[in-house]
């Protein structure tokens, strides 16, 4: 069965894949730099809508979030879902300001 949502808009046609979330559980995310991120592993529901995005981190990102197995990413950085996830590279730890400083901070 296909889910798809058909737009006509002036004179061209829009066909819309719309995904079911078991589809994209274990896709691949990049960022949109390019660089591997990790793969989906849950998707984060609230008020019956994605709220985010819970990835197993893998690659080069790994030594940015201080040995945590994955990360939360909120839906609004999602840039586009298809065969692969793209996220916004704002969406990444920044590596200048790492854990210990917020801790620094608090106390």
């Amino acid at each position: 069965m296909d889910y798809g949502k058909l737009f006509k808009l002036g004179y061209y046609i829009f066909f819309m894949r719309i995904k079911k979330i078991s589809e994209v559980l274990g896709s691949k995310v990049h960022t949109d730099l390019g660089e591997f991120f990790g793969e989906i592993e849950e998707a984060n529901l609230g008020d019956n809508k994605i709220d985010g995005w819970k990835i197993k981190v893998g690659g080069s990102v790994i030594p940015l979030i201080s040995g945590a197995k994955g990360v939360i990413i909120p839906h609004h950085f999602v840039k586009a879902i298809s065969d692969i996830f793209i996220i916004n590279k704002s969406a990444l730890p920044n590596p200048d300001s790492g854990f210990d400083e917020l801790a620094d901070e608090t106390m």
